[in-house]
Order: structure tokens, then sequence, then C-alpha cells
């Protein structure tokens, strides 16, 4: 087994010069950045929650490391398959139920690739390669909740 790991700054840019006297004292806004990264993420909560809708919510940054670990997963077991794909987009969505007490989890999400093929014979197994990509994605493994694929396979016009 080979070990990895990640680093990341978070910085908090809410402060209207109060801090936090009270629940509505406060924004939601933070920078997240990396070291080696060109540009950073402009994070907030969600609008629901007081955040700044135009910034990426942790919601929607879950979502888009699933989706895109799915991908990455996918384009590699194409490609020991040898179905040559030349198109991929997804619309994931995600359902999260809050508590009383605040809190919440996220209870499901689904992906729905839309996978461009070469060829029209590479269609079967494009499809059947979303399984042994989801066991293969590394942010799928790590969460708690199922994750759905609801998958689309084109083939490219000639």
């Amino acid at each position: 087994m080979l070990d990895h790991h990640y680093a990341v700054d978070l910085t908090w840019t809410g402060d209207r010069g109060v801090g936090t006297t009270s629940y509505r004292s406060y924004g939601r806004d933070a920078l997240i950045s990396a070291a080696g990264k060109r540009h950073d993420v402009e994070g907030s909560a969600d609008r629901t929650f007081h955040g700044d809708a135009d910034r990426w919510n942790p919601e929607e940054l879950l979502l888009a490391a699933l989706a895109e670990c799915h991908l990455l997963s996918y384009l590699h077991v194409a490609a020991a398959a040898g179905v040559v794909v030349v198109a991929y987009s997804d619309a994931a969505e995600g359902s999260m139920t809050q508590t009383a007490d605040g809190g919440g989890r996220f209870t499901s999400a689904t992906l729905r690739p839309r996978v461009t093929v070469a060829d029209e014979s590479m269609v079967e197994a494009a499809t059947r390669l979303h399984a042994e990509a989801s066991r293969k994605c590394f942010i799928a493994a790590s969460v708690a909740f199922p994750v759905g694929h609801e998958p689309t396979t084109l083939v490219q016009a000639s």
C-alpha cells in the first residue's frame, strides 16, 4: 500500500469587524489554497446558511470531488480496456438532510456521466466500466453515503 498526503490552507475572510458576536454578524467567506496552485478557491456557506451564492460551498465541493474522482478513475479504466473516450461530462446531484440540532449529513449522491466513445463497438464496455471506476474512486470509497451512477454512452459522430 502507498500512502499519499495532501495539504490545503483555509483562511476565513468573513470578519465584518465584530467577529462572531452573533450568528448574523459574520460572513461565511473563506479562501482555500494549496502550495503550487495558481488559483485559490473562493468558498462560502450555502445561501441557505447565510453564505455568498457566488462562491463554492462545501456541499458543492464534495459533489465536485466525487464527480472528478469518478471521471479520472473512469478515464484510467477506459484506457486500460481499450475504450476510446472522446468526450465526458457529468451533472452530479446530492441530497443532504439537516438535523434539528443544526448538524446534518449527505444521504446520497448521483453521478450522471455522459460519455462519448469513438466507436459503436465500445458502447457496452464503456457503460460497464463505470462500476469498476466507482470501485477505484478514492473519494467515493471515503464517504459514508451511497454514490449512484446513471451513465449515458454516446458514439462520436462520423
